[in-house]
């Protein structure tokens, strides 16, 4: 069948009319109302779980908007806090904290350095956890089971755990990934190394989200992940050429793998949507959104995209010996030597591997209303199915 000029302008104009008909009719239907949040990550959105396991983060952390460390790798608050924030939820408690902790609107089992595979080595040899995210499975499960017996004692119990309904009503968010790909660069692998096993790294992804719609869980928020070639502790310690680093000074190599991932991810959950046809699945794009604020920072008021604010040495103001709020012996005493910058605010990078609390609000700020989402839905309409 052939088309004339004036057919193609009639077909686009319709299907831009079903798109905009379609973004119509989700609307109408009004907000999502999430009544908890279930997080599985690492760092990116820890918000306690390896301070509690293995020691609190130390300050200088959570000096911009806690005023002491509060479980996060950061100044202040993370993605997932404004998230939380958002949707008129509280501050997510992490599910291995036992102190002060309120389940009642949701848990977060991420652990900085968590990956989706687990790893062989200990968090001491390598710096990464040994919660992977099927461990992550197993706490959510047995929270979800054992949750409901305590609530039925009554009194604080039942004011501090979610309702049973609220496990298929919660949102549940993902963000991890970056430390499948880092732990191979530094186990010495090749790009080409690291690439040859994500397939596996997502098939065990894809798996755990169906473990979690097999026990009730339908509404899925999902990052891919960054541009890891932009940090300073995968620049600084894995040396590129100089042809390899591209016009924002970041490392090419390890930013591609990162989309390569990024791409498979995307089709997972293409995939996922197939499998779990009551399942509403948003995946993110935050990639861009890091690599825009990285690459035109200076546009967004932040006038160091690159060097760390909490650090100490080398380019970066970096160095994998001495992290933010490392001291050295001198004289009898303990000296404060990687300090923080006096405004982490021009900052995106808070200590070489995490961001600052400006740089998680502006994007969540550019996230939040669906720009950058698959399907296009804001977050408060992560109910719907495309």
């Amino acid at each position: 069948m052939a088309f004339d000029g004036s057919s193609i302008i009639v077909v686009a104009i319709f299907g831009v009319f079903l798109v905009n008909l379609t973004s119509s009719l989700v609307l109408a239907k009004g907000p999502c109302q999430f009544p908890a949040i279930f997080n599985f990550g690492d760092s990116n959105s820890d918000t306690g779980g390896l301070s509690a396991a293995f020691g609190q983060a130390p300050p200088p952390n959570g000096m911009s908007y806690f005023g002491h460390p509060a479980g996060r790798y950061c100044d202040g608050r993370l993605v997932i806090d404004f998230l939380a924030e958002s949707l008129g939820l509280p501050y997510l408690s992490a599910f291995l904290d036992s102190l002060g902790t309120n389940f009642t609107h949701g848990a977060n089992f991420a652990t900085a350095g968590s990956t989706i595979r687990p790893q062989n080595t200990t968090l001491h040899q390598s710096g990464f956890s040994p919660i992977s995210l099927n461990v992550q499975f197993y706490e959510f499960h047995d929270f979800h089971v054992r949750s409901q017996i305590v609530r039925k004692r009554g009194g604080v119990y039942e004011t501090m755990l979610p309702k049973e309904e609220d496990f298929s009503s919660a949102l549940y968010t993902f963000d991890i990934g970056q430390n499948d790909l880092t732990s191979g660069y530094f186990l010495n692998m090749s790009v080409d190394e690291v690439k040859a096993y994500v397939p596996d790294v997502l098939n065990q992804f894809l798996t755990i989200i169906k473990d979690i719609y097999d026990v009730g869980g339908r509404y899925f928020w999902i990052h891919n992940t960054g541009p890891v070639g932009c940090l300073p502790y995968v620049m600084e310690r894995i040396p590129v050429l100089a042809g390899q680093i591209d016009r924002y000074g970041c490392a090419s190599p390890f930013n591609e793998v990162a989309q390569f991932f990024n791409h498979g991810l995307k089709k997972t959950v293409q995939q996922l949507r197939k499998d779990l046809p009551h399942a509403a699945i948003t995946y993110v794009d935050v990639y861009s959104v890091k690599y825009s604020l990285i690459s035109q920072g200076r546009n967004h008021g932040f006038n160091q995209p690159l060097r760390t604010c909490c650090g100490h040495g080398g380019k970066y103001n970096y160095n994998k010996n001495l992290g933010c709020g490392g001291k050295v012996h001198k004289q009898g005493k303990d000296v404060l030597v990687a300090a923080p910058c006096q405004d982490p605010s021009a900052h995106v990078n808070w200590d070489g591997v995490h961001f600052t609390e400006a740089a998680n609000r502006y994007i969540f700020e550019r996230i939040v209303d669906g720009s950058f989402s698959d399907p296009p839905h804001p977050l408060n309409m992560a109910c719907y199915r495309n």
